[in-house]
């Protein structure tokens, strides 16, 4: 660690992302794993096929985490949050993919909240197994964000179309990474995308998913 990152870490010491616990490393608090809502069933299946793995429901602190990632400036919460995203993908999809991307925000967004979450969250998974992410996808249109919308019909076509594959997509057998999966809709699409692009895309995992009555409240898509 050099000078400039010690007065950083001094300054702003990495915290559980969970608790907000002052940490000596980035990770998840000793406390915290003991507590959290693990998901102990297998991935989920979604429209067309495509499967959704995720180590955490997204209910409680764990919500409450993913919100501070995504919408108040949290973006240290990439590190412990990719690690446990990473173990997870493993176990499920070991040997299925070969390329890793990510589910891309659009360019207002990214200037209004200074980075894509969901990239952070491919380039520390990516960390942990030795490898380098890559930028598949390409949000074309600003859209209103999904948590805003609670109808299932509505998120389909919010994220209908809004999503373009880049040339280096076709024969790539793709793992989709995203912070959070409620209806799945925006999942759906981007595999959609990639899959009419030329990739074998079949996997998709995220920090956390929604219970099952909670997506089934939005169509259960």
């Amino acid at each position: 660690m050099n000078r400039r990152e010690a007065l950083w870490r001094l300054l702003f010491p990495p915290k559980c992302p969970f608790c907000g616990r002052v940490l000596d490393e980035p990770g998840v608090c000793p406390k915290c794993p003991k507590t959290l809502p693990w998901v102990e069933e297998g991935p989920r299946v979604l429209p067309g096929g495509a499967v959704c793995a995720a180590p955490l429901w997204y209910q409680g602190e764990v919500r409450e985490a993913v919100l501070r990632f995504k919408f108040r400036s949290a973006a240290d919460a990439a590190v412990p949050l990719g690690e446990l995203l990473a173990r997870c993908a493993a176990e499920h999809f070991a040997g299925d993919f070969d390329t890793v991307t990510w589910v891309p925000v659009s360019r207002r967004r990214l200037r209004q909240r200074g980075y894509d979450q969901a990239r952070l969250l491919a380039e520390e998974a990516c960390r942990v197994w030795g490898v380098q992410a890559r930028e598949l996808l390409r949000r074309t249109v600003h859209t209103p964000p999904q948590s805003s919308l609670r109808d299932a019909a509505a998120r389909r076509a919010n994220v209908l179309g809004v999503f373009g594959a880049l040339p280096d997509a076709a024969g790539r057998r793709v793992l989709l990474i995203d912070d959070v999966c409620t209806s799945g809709a925006t999942l759906c699409e981007c595999v959609r995308v990639l899959r009419g692009a030329g990739a074998a895309c079949a996997a998709c995992a995220v920090v956390a998913r929604a219970p099952k009555e909670a997506a089934g409240k939005m169509g259960n898509l």
